[in-house]
């Protein structure tokens, strides 16, 4: 007579692995245990009702596909925090635009932007002095459509005033104040916003409060928070 070892039955029937706690299959194996105790205790004189059976089937089926549904959602997020964290860290070092009123004059160069959540007839920016209080300059850009612009400040308020070698005297570096002002049909909308330059330093990511840029100037912001990409 031919002994078999325990070894080699454990081997051919392996037994099975404990679910993973929280995972579909422990809850899975959960309600299916509650149902087959149900079903070996019941009343021979009143047996379940088929309906009742069925009712429970669907209730499993039910808790399983959201299980299964937020799972897949976990599993989507994950990928798309990674995807974001890949663009975002591919941003440090460039240029971007971002909500702000205040533009940075820097030897007659400056970057600043506007956003117009609709189509205006006449658009305009105003350069505010923050020391005075004065406006100093007013940048027409006529007509646009709904869009991001950005918008190239050289500093000069009057290409006639020049200094002794010729050249257009600009206005001294540092922060100036800006504002849009856009009409349609004669009236002021309030959907026009304007745009700040800053530059990303470095990016920050975690599980909670997902990818984050930080700017010199601005600090922390989102993805979200860029307007556009220079």
């Amino acid at each position: 007579m031919t002994t078999i070892s325990n070894d080699l039955l454990n081997a051919v029937n392996p037994s099975k692995k404990p679910a993973a706690t929280g995972s579909v299959e422990e809850a899975t194996d959960k309600f299916m245990t509650l149902l087959v105790t149900q079903l070996k205790n019941q009343d021979p004189l009143n047996p379940l009702d088929n309906a009742q059976i069925t009712s429970q089937l669907a209730q499993l089926s039910t808790v399983t596909g959201v299980n299964k549904l937020n799972t897949t959602l976990e599993s989507l997020k994950a990928s798309y925090q990674a995807s974001e964290a890949l663009q975002a860290a591919n941003m440090i070092g460039h240029g971007v635009l971002v909500n702000g009123d205040r533009v940075q004059l820097a030897d007659g160069k400056s970057i600043l932007g506007v956003e117009l959540d609709s189509a205006a007839d006449k658009v305009e920016i105003i350069i505010t002095d923050p020391t005075t209080g004065k406006d100093i300059q007013t940048i027409d850009l006529g007509k646009n459509e709904a869009g991001v612009f950005p918008i190239v400040w050289d500093g000069v308020l009057d290409p006639k005033n020049v200094d002794a070698e010729g050249k257009p005297i600009t206005m001294k570096n540092g922060e100036y104040l800006i504002r849009v002002v856009a009409t349609r049909g004669g009236e002021q909308i309030d959907d026009a916003r304007t745009l700040s330059f800053d530059s990303v330093a470095s990016v920050t990511t975690s599980a909670k409060d997902g990818v984050k840029l930080n700017l010199p100037s601005r600090g922390v912001v989102t993805m979200a928070d860029i307007k556009q990409i220079l």
